[in-house]
């Protein structure tokens, strides 16, 4: 054949091609026109032979017989095997073993998944499969409905929805004792995304059995199973309060407690460490805690879940690992991470947090443990970010633990040898390294934040420079820290942290006023016109600084008072340019990835700029700071807020009320609309019965006007004269008739005027039309 192929000069790609799409065209005329089984289950044999390398011949030629085949050959196991096979190869993507080097086109299969799901029977015909226990039957189905799932997810979860018995029938697939129907990621990729479908799945017992798997499986030390079960779990569980809710009322919180005991003696037993799929369900493990307890859920739910994590003692569990050794690093930062979450503003929880001690000589408490890590640079970054994380978290909403903190900044007649908090925050914070200095700064922000009480209690703090001089105050360091230059990150860091030291606090503005140094550096940073991405926002920085030593100065220092600040920065700065560097702040793309959640979520340490606290507080004063210098609130109308949003709230109401009133005002012209329409109707019929009547006179009088006449001149006379009374009345009674429509069409027309302005009624009624043209036969009846 290769001979004659050269000679014809036919290329042999395209004579392979013609020849495989007209093999499936006869194959395909044999399966719809063989009347005996086998002959039709040999062609359903070959065409999924020919289905991986002939996808799109088969799929356009064959769907439609294939489809016929599973709806009439359902009772025989190996056709419908066959059948499901071929849909299967055909529209997966997955590259063909037997030829390699042909390309796969990746949008075929999703082409041809979205033509068979049109039809919403077709996905029904498949669940019905699925009752079916045969191997052979029930896997090729559940392979399909996958690659259906991944290639049109969300139109096949809305028609699997609508199914009656259809997420049951999927369900059923955990009870499947073949471990490879079972461990099918069919449920993880139907329960993506899906409110509806995950509450269906969670009240099918799904939790129960998810766990018993897990447990058969070995929990942790489990494998693939483990791991495909615990993201079920995830996505079951993840913004979904009502599922959230469930599993914690069915105790099933308590149930995933064994899974977090470390057996010391095992890990003493394995030298090489864990093994990856051990990290794996480890960290899953962590973070389907961590989706019950995120900051992101409804507070109330968040709270409910920590306090059960504490009385059924998880939590106690969770720091048992944080001090445990031969943790690999990365099942640490997450385990940091999530006892971050499990006592954030719960107040018990930080209580028994401060309580745990290092098994260390002497013992220390944890969280002297963790900020050792925090402010040592050779410590993984993302180690790092979860030890602040938890800081953050272990003082939010805890005045007791903020003032805990301060206090071990103060002079004090403990054990010098002795590791405080304190001393390691302000090591970090006047450390070499910047990332250490931010930590440090943030780590310190958050024991002041909200806190005024602390914040004078800060500046207490004197730091030891030197033999022979003498000490300095601590906020006095950071304004020296600050001058003296240095990287870009610590000058933010400090920034931060003498911007929440000093907001409502006019005692901690009058001590950095009185040094006389502070005012000129931060209007020389102000003005300055570097046009770098990180000094526009250091002078940003400045600028707020600068606003809030207006904001809250109780005018004690007279070099620096309300008044002369904001000279000096009107005539210095300018109220435009002042205000410019400080939108500039709230622009800046680091500013508004940290305002979104508190969590650090950071690969990189250049990455760090802006705390999530401190885009808080900037929020909240940054108008205050504007009123405050500016006088208006607003400089050249670019800042929104003060009065023009009190205006434009005002504004609202009275369009919002004029648009109920309007509301109303056209369901009542809707209403009287309908009223004239059924009364027009009504008349509609009356004339309509007259017309009746009137017909009806006419036949009478036309038959009775037929007998010999005995005196012409009188009867005739007689007839006429009473014609002529009928006449009237009638022409009366239309005339009452044509008044009161025209009466009710006037109405009409302008109850639809009011409801559509814009359209017109052109042109008469058609009752009206008719009554004329009845006056006109009237009218020639009298003629006659």
């Amino acid at each position: 054949m290769d001979y004659f192929r050269n000679i014809l000069g036919a290329p042999q790609g395209e004579m392979q091609a013609t020849s495989g799409a007209d093999t499936v065209e006869r194959l395909c005329e044999r399966v719809s026109s063989s009347t005996l089984l086998d002959d039709r289950r040999d062609a359903v044999r070959a065409l999924k032979a020919l289905s991986k390398k002939f996808r799109l011949e088969v799929g356009t030629q064959a769907m439609d017989i294939l489809i016929n085949v599973l709806e009439q050959d359902r009772n025989d196991a190996e056709i419908i095997s066959y059948a499901l096979d071929t849909f299967y190869h055909v529209m997966s993507n997955e590259p063909s073993d037997d030829d390699d080097s042909t390309p796969m086109n990746s949008s075929l299969g999703c082409e041809f998944t979205e033509i068979f799901i049109k039809r919403s029977e077709n996905v029904t015909l498949l669940l019905t499969f699925l009752e079916e226990y045969d191997f052979h039957v029930r896997w090729p189905t559940v392979k399909l409905l996958t690659v259906l799932l991944s290639n049109k997810q969300k139109e096949l979860q809305e028609i699997i929805l609508v199914v009656p018995m259809g997420v049951s029938r999927l369900m059923d697939l955990l009870s499947d004792s073949r471990e490879i129907i079972r461990n099918d990621a069919l449920l993880n990729q139907l329960t993506k995304g899906h409110g509806n479908i995950q509450k269906i799945v969670a009240f099918e017992n799904a939790f129960e059995r998810i766990i018993d798997i897990i447990k058969e499986e070995g929990a942790t030390d489990g494998g693939i199973v483990v791991e495909d079960c615990l993201l079920l779990l995830q996505n079951l569980l993840r913004n979904n309060t009502s599922n959230q809710n469930f599993f914690k009322e069915g105790s099933y919180i308590q149930k995933l407690k064994p899974f977090f005991i470390i057996d010391d003696e095992y890990a003493a037993s394995r030298q090489g460490g864990w093994s990856a799929q051990k990290v794996t369900n480890m960290h899953l493990m962590l973070q389907l805690v961590r989706t019950l307890v995120s900051p992101n859920n409804p507070q109330n739910q968040t709270v409910a879940c920590q306090k059960v994590m504490n009385h059924c003692g998880l939590l106690q569990d969770l720091c048992s690992i944080l001090m445990a050794t031969g943790v690999p690093a990365d099942v640490l930062t997450e385990t940091i991470n999530t006892v971050s979450e499990v006592i954030r503003g719960s107040q018990p929880n930080q209580e028994y947090f401060a309580s745990v001690l290092a098994p260390s000589n002497p013992p220390r408490p944890a969280i002297v443990v963790l900020l050792m890590s925090m402010v040592n640079e050779k410590q993984p970054f993302v180690l790092r970010c979860a030890v602040l994380y938890c800081f953050q978290s272990f003082l939010y909403k805890n005045e007791v633990s903020q003032s805990q903190i301060i206090q071990t900044l103060l002079p004090t007649a403990a054990d010098a040898n002795s590791i405080t908090a304190g001393q390691l925050l302000c090591g970090g914070l006047f450390n070499v390294d910047p990332l250490s200095n931010w930590f440090s700064a943030v780590a310190l922000l958050h024991a002041i934040v909200e806190n005024p009480t602390q914040k004078e209690q800060l500046l207490r703090v004197q730091l030891a420079t030197s033999l022979g001089n003498p000490p300095v105050s601590l906020l006095q360091q950071c304004c020296n820290m600050l001058s003296q230059g240095g990287k870009v990150q610590t000058k933010i860091a400090l920034l931060m942290i003498l911007c929440g030291w000093l907001a409502d606090c006019p005692i901690a503005v009058s001590h950095f006023l009185s040094n006389t140094a502070n005012v000129p550096y931060l209007i020389s940073q102000v003005s300055s016109s570097e046009a770098d991405d990180h000094e526009v926002i250091v002078q940003g920085l400045c600028a707020f600084l600068l606003g809030i030593c207006m904001l809250y100065n109780n005018d004690t220092t007279e070099a620096f008072t309300k008044s002369a600040l904001k000279q000096v920065i009107q005539n210095r700065i300018g109220l435009e340019s002042f205000t410019d560097k400080l939108i500039q702040v709230a622009q800046n793309e680091n500013y508004t990835r940290a305002a979104k959640k508190p969590h650090l979520y950071h690969k990189h340490p250049n990455e760090i700029v802006f705390d999530y606290e401190f885009t808080r507080l900037f929020k909240m004063l940054e108008n205050e700071v504007l009123k405050a210098v500016s006088g208006t609130g607003s400089v050249n109308g670019r800042l929104p807020g003060g009065p023009g949003i009190e205006h434009y709230k005002t504004l609202l109401k009275e369009q919002e009320d004029q648009v109920l009133a309007l509301r109303r005002n056209l369901e009542e012209m809707q209403a009287f609309s309908s009223s004239s329409e059924k009364t027009v109707a009504e008349l509609t019929v009356q004339v309509q019965q007259l017309k009746d009547q009137n017909a009806l006179l006419k036949a009478q009088k036309a038959t009775q006007g037929t007998p010999p006449p005995a005196g012409p001149n009188s009867s005739s006379g007689e007839e006429v004269e009473a014609l002529r009374r009928e006449l009237d009345a009638m022409r009366l009674q239309l005339k009452d008739k044509d008044a009161q429509l025209v009466s009710m069409s006037s109405i009409k027309n302008n109850a639809d005027a009011t409801e559509s302005p814009s359209s017109q009624h052109n042109g008469s009624s058609p009752e009206l039309d008719h009554h004329v043209s009845d006056n006109v036969r009237l009218q020639e009846l009298e003629r006659s």
